[in-house]
């Protein structure tokens, strides 16, 4: 199958926008063919859809943003592009396919086993950066690829953090990504939030996405999200199992405590909270919902 028949399958099976994340990432448009195809890097560009301008040599090194790439044999990069596309229209997420994914100003490893980084908890950092000036020990539990921790760490001059992680999948993307990003002070720790908090001393700030999803509702999510591990999901009957583990055996460890919460859960989340004396703040996303909790117990 050649580019333009490959192209015209993508556009037809998928949005633009994974089309061309696609072709970005396994497939290297030969020089003369861009203008038939229509993915020049101008109107990439103009649709806002190059991720890091990124396009890769024959060798599979990054050319620099806006550099085409020499003509190269297409037939030996479709196979590439066929897996992937047949991944994504089997409903893995597009994310695992490509195997990073950007959070804040990083890129970050993601593949199966661990959660996927979403826009959503980039609110819970810039809020902590936000509300904390100066130095800080912090502890981010459930970090998952270690978006919180890293991200933290790219908002905040002054800030060492432990990453805590019990899933062993997720707990190698949390590695590969602190080792990634050597410049920001990351401790990864393997342990359990429910059954650990004793063996953590006290720190400034305790940030967490935790799961919270209601059990009953996990069938329903959509089919891509099936795909991500459903202990990274799974928030219990009322989805809430997490937050009142917090309250319980963690609150008590930090000066203030950031979660980011489900749609609808602000309210919930904040009466368990509020039961502990701090003082309550909620944040919104970018979209307007509901998305982090706070509560402060600086005096």
């Amino acid at each position: 199958m050649t580019y333009r028949q490959w192209l015209d399958t993508l556009y037809a099976r998928l949005p633009r926008f994974e089309a061309v994340c696609l072709i970005e990432q396994f497939a290297v448009l030969p020089g003369d063919s861009l203008a038939d195809s229509g993915l020049t890097d101008a109107a990439l560009k103009g649709d806002g859809l190059l991720r890091g301008g990124r396009r890769m040599s024959h060798d599979g090194s990054k050319l620099p943003h806006g550099q085409l790439p020499r003509f190269y044999d297409e037939e030996a990069y479709v196979p590439g592009l066929a897996e992937a596309f047949e991944r994504r229209v089997a409903g893995e997420p597009l994310q695992y396919i490509l195997g990073e994914w950007d959070f804040l100003s990083l890129t970050l490893a993601v593949g199966p086993g661990v959660l996927i980084p979403r826009q959503d908890t980039e609110t819970l950092c810039t809020a902590v950066s936000e509300m904390w000036h100066g130095s800080a020990k912090a502890l981010d539990l459930c970090a998952g690829t270690g978006c919180v921790a890293l991200g933290l760490c790219s908002l905040m001059g002054d800030v060492t953090v432990t990453a805590v992680e019990k899933d062993e999948a997720a707990f190698e993307y949390l590695l590969e990504n602190c080792a990634r990003y050597p410049q920001y002070r990351v401790t990864s720790v393997r342990a359990d939030v429910l059954e650990d908090a004793a063996s953590f001393e006290p720190v400034d700030i305790i940030t967490c996405n935790p799961p919270y999803i209601p059990r009953g509702e996990l069938p329903l999510l959509q089919r891509e999200v099936q795909w991500e591990p459903r202990a990274a999901l799974d928030g219990g009957e009322d989805g809430l199992s997490f937050y009142r583990a917090l309250a319980r055996d963690w609150m008590c460890k930090a000066k203030l405590l950031v979660v980011e919460v489900g749609d609808g859960q602000a309210a919930a989340v904040a009466e368990i909270f509020g039961k502990t004396g701090g003082k309550l703040r909620i944040v919104r996303d970018a979209a307007g919902m509901e998305r982090v909790v706070v509560a402060d117990f600086r005096r």
